[in-house]
């Protein structure tokens, strides 16, 4: 397999990084109250035993984007993704045998020019980019952990 991903540094420390999970075969899923909340309490979970905070998430029906960001200098936001998968693939084995995800996910290190409040605001648009909603507002599986989604939207991280 031809390697993708960035050198284990850029994952490291006060960085933010934007993810990408999909489920295999696009099996519309994901959009239930009880899976998402299981997933938010992993999700809420591994961040914080990674040093991390979510600015934003959004379960869709058949992906689920995160932003993690890295609070000092021991955090890595790779191995949180990384023990998100596993914990949550390990949830859906025991669960749901339907969904798995995919075997692998999409990732962009968000650099210091590139503003939060931007990405938090696109991932925060898919529901109505995909005519779910109207405002995303109204759509009940996005979020933030660990800090305010209205600091976030204000260009406060």
């Amino acid at each position: 397999e031809k390697k993708h991903r960035l050198p284990p540094e850029y994952y490291q420390g006060e960085t933010s990084v934007a993810f990408t999970l999909c489920l295999r075969g696009n099996t519309p899923s994901i959009g239930n109250g009880d899976f998402v909340k299981i997933c938010r309490e992993i999700l809420a979970s591994v961040a914080e035993q990674h040093g991390c905070l979510v600015p934003v998430y959004c379960f869709m029906p058949d992906h689920q984007h995160i932003i993690l960001t890295g609070i000092h200098p021991a955090s890595d936001v790779m191995k949180a993704v990384i023990a998100y998968k596993q914990r949550t693939g390990f949830w859906l084995s025991a669960n749901s045998k339907a969904m798995r995800w995919q075997k692998d996910f999409y990732d962009h290190v968000i650099k210091e020019k590139e503003s939060i409040k931007i990405q938090a605001l696109y991932i925060l648009d898919n529901p109505v980019r995909k005519a779910i909603v109207k405002n995303w507002r109204d759509y009940p599986y996005s979020g933030s952990i660990g800090c305010s989604l209205d600091d976030v939207l204000l260009g406060f991280m």
